[in-house]
């Protein structure tokens, strides 16, 4: 993070108020630390976000003293932009929201809380991540970083993403939260909630999710492994509500929290590289 401020006119951090962005905010405190974060944090927002990590998002910022910029896909639609898909979900139009973000404040290095063990596209991805003048990825060309050594250089109008989480596992995110005492929303840990089941998923009833007709409504006790657009965003049956908890949990499972409850990586099998290959993290 240091070397990104050091070395980019312009950086922002990605801020979802999910576990990754949280941790690496942390990052981003101790590295500058007694001086404040020295940069903006960042987050695309689809309009279908779970209210508790929304009201956490909001809180950090102010807690942190730093500036938040939203990029709004619900505005993106509205000024014809971008056009929702039918099925009503957003995760797949954040894209061209977020490029457009990114070029209209300059920003040169992009913090990204993407991790490796999450998904297939993203474990080919570096660190530093080079991405052209469309903000486009080419998994194909990608710079070399032998012995931690990274390559900033860019052109006009190109940019590089950074993902310093890129070698940590869910099981460090989560052992680091324990050890440095991280606040979290509620969300990621055990309460009761209406859920019904689809395509093998438990997914929470919500103003942008509603059960089908057959769909059977039942109350049950669940936690978020992962959050994102609550449209797709799916539940796990959990009895795990604090840290100590959680750790144990994913100590014994063998699915990473995409591949369990990331209903937007289920399209296609490769569904998130292609995303990625058109700007996505």
């Amino acid at each position: 993070m240091r070397e990104v401020v050091a070395e980019f006119e312009r950086p922002v951090l990605l801020f979802s108020g999910g576990k990754d962005s949280i941790v690496m905010l942390r990052l981003a405190q101790k590295a500058f630390y007694p001086a404040r974060i020295p940069f903006p944090v960042m987050h695309v927002d689809t309009g279908h976000n779970f209210d508790e990590v929304l009201e956490f998002r909001d809180r950090r910022v102010s807690e942190l003293g730093i500036q938040l910029i939203v990029a709004s896909v619900e505005e993106a639609i509205e000024n014809g932009s971008v056009v929702a898909p039918r099925d009503g979900t957003r995760n797949r139009i954040q894209t061209p929201v977020l490029l457009e973000a990114l070029e209209k404040h300059a920003f040169t290095a992009i913090f990204g809380g993407a991790r490796r063990d999450e998904d297939k596209a993203r474990a080919k991805e570096r660190i530093f991540s080079f991405r052209d003048e469309f903000g486009q990825w080419d998994p194909k060309n990608q710079r070399p970083e032998l012995w931690n050594l990274f390559n900033g250089r860019i052109g006009s109008g190109e940019s590089i993403r950074v993902f310093p989480l890129s070698n940590w596992t869910e099981l460090d995110i989560w052992h680091y939260i324990r050890e440095e005492g991280i606040d979290l929303p509620s969300i990621y840990f055990a309460h009761d909630r209406e859920c019904f089941e689809r395509d093998g998923m438990l997914y929470a009833v919500h103003e942008h999710k509603q059960p089908r007709p057959g769909e059977e409504v039942s109350t049950v006790r669940v936690r978020y492994r992962t959050v994102g657009d609550a449209s797709l965003t799916a539940a796990v049956v959990s009895d795990a509500d604090t840290v100590e908890k959680v750790i144990e949990e994913i100590a014994t499972t063998r699915v990473t929290e995409r591949g369990a409850t990331r209903g937007d990586d289920k399209f296609s099998e490769a569904a998130m590289e292609d995303r990625k290959r058109e700007g996505y993290f």
